[in-house]
């Protein structure tokens, strides 16, 4: 006799099993990953538990939840169970997720070296798809004073706008820039396009007294610094 649809609906687990409760009684730290997921998805399908169902998916990215947060709507729609809605509260959990860490990397302000600026960027630019090119102004101690995008969806010479770049600078009272942008392929190696941008800008700002201090490429989990190469 075939079980019922709604029979693997969290409403019908046991009291220990089920995950809104174990959160309740236990505190949040208390959850596996698959079971934070379950809430979010609230039923699986016929055959398939919430928990179980998420369990599946998460194996599908090596249980790493950086590269569940890279899954487009169009990839979760794929496991059997997730619909549009479910996906999307999958996609809005996670994407809130790494609003905070951005948030909580804001707070590193003064930057020491190459590493402190990965700190402080990785949670923008380490887990997109896409390239982009940012700035970072700094005044005479290090601390940087604002972050400027300055380039999505592709980074070539002819896409720096020197006079924005220097024009905020002006208006900021930066003494010193910070260039970063990604490589979505994880590819830790300077292009000719990195290097002919790097030199286009470090030339337009010994006129107006403004140091380059470095340029780094950043992928999820590494970066490459120019300055910690000697290439400035």
């Amino acid at each position: 006799m075939p079980q019922d649809l709604d029979s693997f609906s969290i409403k019908n687990w046991s009291l220990d099993d089920r995950p809104r409760e174990k959160l309740l009684s236990k505190g949040k730290d208390a959850l596996t990953d698959a079971e934070l997921v379950a809430i979010l998805i609230g039923s699986g399908s016929r055959n398939e538990s919430a928990v179980a169902l998420s369990k599946r998916i998460l194996a599908s990215v090596e249980n790493n939840l950086n590269a569940l947060g890279k899954l487009s709507i169009d990839q979760l729609l794929k496991f059997k169970g997730i619909g549009e809605a479910k996906g999307v509260t999958i996609a809005a959990a996670l994407e809130l997720g790494r609003r905070r860490k951005l948030e909580d990397a804001a707070e590193v302000k003064k930057i020491s070296g190459s590493h402190s600026v990965y700190e402080l960027l990785q949670p923008i630019l380490g887990e997109l798809p896409h390239e982009e090119f940012w700035i970072l102004y700094l005044n005479n101690a290090n601390k940087v004073l604002s972050m400027h995008q300055l380039s999505k969806g592709g980074m070539t010479g002819t896409l720096v706008d020197v006079r924005l770049v220097f024009k905020k600078a002006l208006e900021t009272g930066a003494v010193s820039i910070i260039l970063a942008h990604n490589h979505p392929s994880g590819t830790l190696k300077a292009s000719q396009a990195d290097k002919n941008i790097t030199e286009k800008l470090k030339k337009a700002s010994e006129s107006l007294d403004i140091k380059v201090l470095d340029h780094l490429i950043i992928t999820e989990k590494a970066y490459f610094s120019f300055a910690d190469e000697g290439l400035l």
